[in-house]
């Protein structure tokens, strides 16, 4: 069994779960970062994801599961910031990220470049895995074609078309991938999903693995739903 086989195996089935300050700048610590890392995996989480170098370094030293790593920028010229550039990818698998995820979506990339030209030169020169983030089916299999490890629904409620007015996440995406996929390529569910019953339904519905982040690790964002729902 190959390294690529071996980790897609260790998260088959399982949770990971997403470490992200933001929005509450008091947990933009690396340290912070690393300390929410642990106490999830202690929980049972097969494997964190993680924004930025700094962030993906610190989960690495202190945490033995796989991370996937991605590096949210604002960049003037694209509106695509999940691991916008070549440059990134690279930045975040020198910190130590198994997986790098990068948006994957249709939309133009900063510099001229494409997917095409970023999953050639990462194949080239890095080890690391490739996640695909999309939005909509033909995305994900455009991804799978061009050669990346991993497809997830990560982006599917955010861009374009696919820009929902409910909360939920999209689980038929993941149902029309997991099939057309079959053993393939693994999928996995990620957005809004904010129960235990959607993860299981996720799997349920051909998931490889289930992403969770808001719903576990953002207080701030929890207080704060709580807040709005009590009577004034």
């Amino acid at each position: 069994m190959s390294g690529k086989d071996e980790l897609i195996d260790l998260l088959k089935s399982g949770l990971i779960v997403s470490c992200q300050a933001s929005p509450s700048p008091s947990l933009e610590s690396p340290d912070v970062m690393a300390s929410i890392a642990e106490a999830v995996v202690a929980g049972g989480a097969v494997a964190i994801r993680a924004d930025g170098p700094e962030n993906v370094r610190a989960i690495r030293e202190r945490t033995k599961v796989p991370v996937i790593g991605i590096w949210k920028r604002e960049l003037p010229d694209t509106e695509i910031y999940i691991t916008p550039r070549l440059e990134d990818l690279f930045a975040v698998a020198a910190a130590g990220a198994q997986v790098v995820a990068l948006d994957a979506t249709a939309r133009p990339r900063p510099g001229d470049e494409n997917l095409h030209e970023i999953v050639n030169a990462a194949r080239a020169s890095s080890p690391v895995l490739l996640m695909a983030d999309v939005s909509n089916f033909e995305e994900g299999v455009r991804a799978a074609e061009l050669g990346f490890d991993i497809v997830g629904t990560t982006l599917s409620g955010y861009v374009g078309e696919s820009i929902v007015e409910n909360d939920g996440p999209d689980l038929d995406l993941v149902e029309q991938l997991a099939n057309h996929f079959g053993d393939t390529v693994p999928v996995i569910a990620e957005g809004r999903i904010a129960s235990p019953e959607q993860a299981v339904e996720a799997l349920l519905r051909g998931a490889h693995a289930v992403v969770v982040g808001t719903a576990i690790t953002r207080p701030q964002t929890l207080t704060q739903a709580f807040c709005e729902a009590l009577p004034s």
